[in-house]
């Protein structure tokens, strides 16, 4: 079973800007190792502090043969292009939305043991770092979308609520 159950469309703590990490301990990196399991558990690619409700700047993620990682603190230093793919989000399940971002990133922040820590990245791994900085920032996928999607997506989030008996950001993935 996830340590953490992650916060649903609905739930006040998904529209807030996180707080930055003061400081780097055992707290930190005990919370990153629940976060990584809970995402993995979720079949994520990322996943950020305000999705389990911790109001803090860090989000953990694991792409390609990397391994469990976690970034504290970040900040997109620079981005350019443009890139469209089909982006989902553990905090808003089941939805799938065609969604347009810079193509490649640079992005800094601190790891577990407080090293500074630059990534440049592009398509699949610049948007997963946009997509949890949003989460940071309290920004949802659906902010994202055009009138008509977000019309459509608000639509499929509220039958599924009524369908689930109202529960609306309480339920888990």
């Amino acid at each position: 079973m996830a340590p953490f159950r992650i916060r649903t469309f609905g739930d006040p703590v998904l529209k807030r800007r996180a707080e930055e990490v003061t400081e780097i301990d055992g707290r930190i990196a005990h919370l990153a190792e629940d976060m990584h399991a809970t995402m993995k558990e979720a079949r994520g690619l990322g996943l950020a502090a305000p999705q389990v409700g911790v109001g803090r700047r860090l989000f953990v993620y694991e792409i390609g043969e990397s391994g469990p990682r976690t970034m504290i603190n970040p900040v997109m230093v620079e981005s350019d292009g443009e890139w469209e793919h089909e982006e989902g989000c553990l905090s808003v399940p089941g939805l799938y939305f065609r969604i347009v971002r810079p193509k490649q990133v640079h992005i800094k922040g601190l790891d577990l043991d407080a090293n500074p820590v630059s990534i440049e990245a592009d398509e699949l791994e610049a948007t997963l770092y946009q997509h949890e900085l949003d989460h940071l920032d309290g920004r949802l996928l659906l902010e994202l979308l055009d009138h008509d999607q977000r019309k459509t997506a608000m639509r499929e989030l509220r039958r599924r609520s009524e369908s689930e008996g109202g529960a609306g950001g309480q339920s888990s993935t």
